[in-house]
C-alpha cells in the first residue's frame, strides 16, 4: 500500500507536521468496526461511524447527534438517513475520517454529482468548492446540463456561470442534446432567456417544443415566455410557430406589430458573448466590408504603420457618413472597442462609431465628433448586440482624410463608469501609457511631465517649463473624458515659490478656468479639484516664480491619484553653504547644470539656455510626416 506520508515534503525544522500520518490512521477506521457507536443505514447498507469524529467534521451530524434532536437520545446506535445514495455516501464516508477524495479515480460522473448534492447537504463547503471546480475542468456538451441543473439548484454561483458561459458558446450543439430534455424548468428558463444563449430563435423554439412533449404535465409557458418571437420572420411564426398552438394568437400578432413598427436595432437580439476576447479579427470571421486600403486594418500588426502602408482610410467630405465599416461573422455583445488612430505626427481627429445589426438602421454608439482624438482610443459604451461596425472620421487638424490603423472590439467585465457618453476614468490617464501627449512646453525629454517619475528630477532634468509671459505647458490626453481633480508637482529642489492657474479644453479652441492660483505661493504638490468637465486638453500657465522668470513643473496627473505618491517622501535636492541651492536664472549662482530645451543639450554649464517658443511642440512641420495618401488628396 502507498505510504503517503513518504509523498509529503518535510517540513521545516522546529515545525512537526504529521498531518498524513494521522490521516492515514482515521482511514483505518473506516474499514475496521472497533470503537464504532453508531450505525448509519444508507440505501439498505451499513456504515460504522463514530460519532465524535462525525459531528467534528459536519455540523449537519453535530446537530443531528447533539442538538437535543431524538437521534441524539441515549442509547441510539442506528440512524437511518434517506435519500442518500450508497456509492456516493462511501465515498464522503471516506473522505469524512481522512480529507482526501481522488475524483479523477470516480468513473461515472453521475457519482461525482452525487457526492456535491451530498457535500451541499451534510455542509462540507470546502469538498463542495473542490468538486465544482474539478467540473468546471471536465465539462462538454453532455454532462454541462446537468451538472448546470445541480449548480442551480445548490446556489453554486461560479460553476453556474462557468456552465453558463460553455453552453453560451456551444448553444447549437446543447439545443439538439439529450440532456437538455432534462433540464428543469427553471434551468431552461434562465438559459435561453440570456441574450448571450446565441441561436436561431426557431431553433429555440423548436427545442423548447421537444422539452415540452419530454416533460410531459410541465407547463411551458414561463419557458415560453421567454422565447423572442420578434427575431422570426413572419413565415417563421406563421407556418411553425402558430401550427403548434403552444403560443396564443395575440402573442404571434404582437410579434408582427413589434416587427413592422419598431427600429432594427430596437428589437432585443441574441448575440456571443467572449469576455475579454477581441472579436474583431480575422480569426474570428470579420472583415473590412467598406473603407479604402482595408488588408492593414485587421492584420493585428499595431506597430509596422508609416507613411503609405498599415491603415484603412475614408474621405471625410466626399464618403456621405459611409466610413469604414467592418462586418462580423455574427452578431456580438460588446460593450468597448479600442482604436488606434494614425500617430506619426501631431494631428488629431474626430469621429464617431455606429453599430447595427442589418447595416441599414444604424445607432450611435461612441460620438467623438466635438473633441479632439489622437493616437490609442479606449472606448466603453452601453452593452449592444450588433453585426455591423461603423466608423465615420469628421475632422482631421491636417487634412480631409480620416486614418484608422487598428480596431478591436471587447465584451469587457470590468467596471467602467460614463457620464455625458464618456469615460470617467478611475486612474490617472495622462501617462505616456494612455497616449497622452505634452504638446507645448520645453523640456528634455518631451514627455517628461507624465512619465511617472517624481523622485529623478534636479536642476538639469526631470521637469517641463515655460517663460513666464510666454506660452504654456500643455498636455493633450488621447481622447476626452470626465475629470473632476488634478494633481501637479511643481519644482522644489529649493524654497522657491509659484503662482499660476490651470485651463481646460475638449476641442483646444473654448478654455474654461479650474484652478486659478495666481494670488497664491505654491510650492511642491498641488491637488485641484473642481466640477467634473469633459477634458482633451489641460493647458497649466505659471504666471508668478520666486527665484526667476520661469515655470517649471515636474509631474502631471488627471484625476488626482491621492494613493499614489505621499507628498511627504518625494525627491528634494539637498542644499548647505557647501552645496548651495541657487536658481539657475540667478546671475550670481555658481555653475549649475543647464536646464536644457527638447533635444540633446549643447549650452554651458554657466548659462541658463533661453527659452525657446513653446510652439515647438504644438506646430510641427506635418508637411514632413504626411501619409502619401494625404499628400495626393491635398493637391
Amino acid at each position: 500500500m502507498c505510504d503517503h506520508r513518504q509523498l509529503r515534503s518535510p517540513a521545516p525544522l522546529g515545525v512537526v507536521d504529521h498531518v498524513g500520518s494521522l490521516s492515514d490512521s482515521f482511514g483505518e477506521l473506516v474499514e475496521n468496526s472497533d470503537y464504532s457507536d453508531i450505525d448509519l443505514i444508507v440505501d439498505g447498507g451499513e456504515f460504522q461511524g463514530h460519532k465524535v469524529i462525525l459531528a467534528a467534521r459536519s455540523e449537519y451530524f453535530r446537530a443531528l447527534f447533539y442538538g437535543g434532536l431524538k437521534e441524539s437520545q441515549p442509547g441510539t446506535a442506528q440512524i437511518e438517513l434517506h435519500d442518500v445514495p450508497a456509492t456516493a455516501f462511501s465515498f464522503l464516508f471516506k473522505y469524512i475520517y481522512t480529507g482526501r477524495l481522488h475524483l479523477t479515480e470516480i468513473k461515472e460522473e453521475s457519482t461525482i454529482l452525487d457526492i456535491l448534492g451530498l457535500a451541499h447537504r451534510f455542509g462540507f463547503e470546502e469538498l463542495e468548492t473542490a468538486i465544482s471546480d474539478y467540473l468546471k475542468s471536465v465539462l462538454n456538451s453532455r454532462n454541462v446540463c446537468p451538472i448546470y441543473d445541480l449548480a442551480n439548484m445548490y446556489n453554486l454561483m461560479s460553476l453556474c456561470l462557468m456552465c453558463q458561459e460553455f453552453i453560451d458558446r456551444n448553444a447549437n450543439e446543447i439545443l439538439h442534446s439529450e440532456s437538455f430534455l432534462s433540464l428543469s424548468q427553471n434551468s431552461v428558463k434562465e438559459l435561453i432567456a440570456r441574450d448571450s444563449f446565441y441561436a436561431h430563435e426557431l431553433d429555440i423554439f423548436k427545442a423548447v417544443c421537444e422539452w415540452a412533449e419530454f416533460n410531459n404535465g410541465t407547463d411551458p409557458t414561463p419557458i415560453l415566455d421567454s422565447v423572442r418571437l420578434p427575431l422570426m420572420t413572419m413565415p417563421e411564426l406563421l407556418n411553425n410557430v402558430r401550427p403548434t398552438s403552444l403560443v396564443p394568437a395575440d402573442s404571434i400578432l404582437d410579434a408582427i406589430k413589434t416587427q413592422t413598427e419598431s427600429r432594427s436595432m430596437e428589437l432585443k437580439y441574441r448575440g456571443l458573448l467572449l469576455p475579454e476576447e477581441n472579436i474583431a479579427t480575422a480569426l474570428h470571421g470579420a472583415h473590412v466590408y467598406r473603407g479604402e486600403m482595408k488588408t492593414g486594418l485587421l492584420d493585428g500588426d499595431y506597430h509596422n504603420y508609416d507613411l503609405d502602408r498599415g491603415f484603412s482610410r475614408h474621405p471625410i467630405d466626399d464618403n456621405n457618413g459611409q466610413g469604414i465599416v467592418l462586418k462580423l461573422d455574427r452578431p456580438y455583445i460588446l460593450n468597448m472597442f479600442k482604436l488606434l488612430l494614425w500617430d506619426r505626427d501631431m494631428r488629431s481627429y474626430s469621429y464617431y462609431i455606429e453599430v447595427s445589426m442589418d447595416d441599414k438602421d444604424y445607432v450611435r454608439v461612441i460620438d467623438h465628433t466635438a473633441y479632439l482624438c489622437r493616437s490609442w482610443q479606449k472606448l466603453y459604451f452601453p452593452i449592444r448586440v450588433c453585426k455591423f461596425i461603423r466608423i465615420v472620421g469628421t475632422h482631421n487638424t491636417v487634412n480631409r482624410v480620416f486614418h484608422l490603423v487598428a480596431i478591436e472590439g471587447y465584451y469587457t467585465n470590468k467596471p467602467f463608469t460614463l457620464d455625458r457618453g464618456l469615460v470617467v476614468p478611475a486612474e490617472n490617464v495622462a501617462t505616456i501609457k494612455n497616449s497622452a501627449v505634452v504638446i507645448e512646453g520645453v523640456s528634455r525629454s518631451r514627455n517628461a511631465l507624465i512619465n511617472g517619475d517624481v523622485k529623478n528630477y534636479d536642476w538639469d532634468s526631470g521637469y517641463t517649463c515655460h517663460q513666464l509671459g510666454s506660452g504654456a505647458i500643455v498636455i493633450q490626453l488621447a481622447q476626452p473624458y470626465i475629470i473632476g481633480s488634478m494633481r501637479l508637482l511643481l519644482w522644489d529642489c529649493d524654497d522657491r515659490s509659484y503662482s499660476f492657474y490651470v485651463e481646460v479644453s475638449f476641442d483646444h479652441q473654448t478654455w474654461t478656468i479650474v484652478a486659478d492660483k495666481r494670488r497664491e505661493h505654491c510650492k511642491a504638490w498641488q491637488l485641484l479639484t473642481f466640477d467634473p468637465l469633459p477634458i482633451a486638453f489641460i493647458r497649466i500657465v505659471g504666471t508668478h516664480n520666486t527665484a526667476n522668470e520661469v515655470f517649471h513643473c515636474v509631474h502631471f496627473e488627471c484625476p488626482a491619484d491621492l494613493n499614489g505618491v505621499n507628498p511627504a517622501t518625494t525627491h528634494r535636492a539637498p542644499g548647505s553653504p557647501n552645496h548651495p541651492v541657487v536658481s539657475p536664472r540667478d546671475p550670481s549662482a555658481p555653475q549649475q547644470p543647464e536646464i536644457g530645451v527638447a533635444g540633446p543639450p549643447n549650452n554651458q554649464c554657466n548659462q541658463m539656455p533661453r527659452v525657446q517658443g513653446l510652439d515647438q511642440y504644438a506646430v510641427p512641420d506635418f508637411q514632413q510626416d504626411t501619409p502619401e495618401a494625404d499628400r495626393i488628396d491635398a493637391l
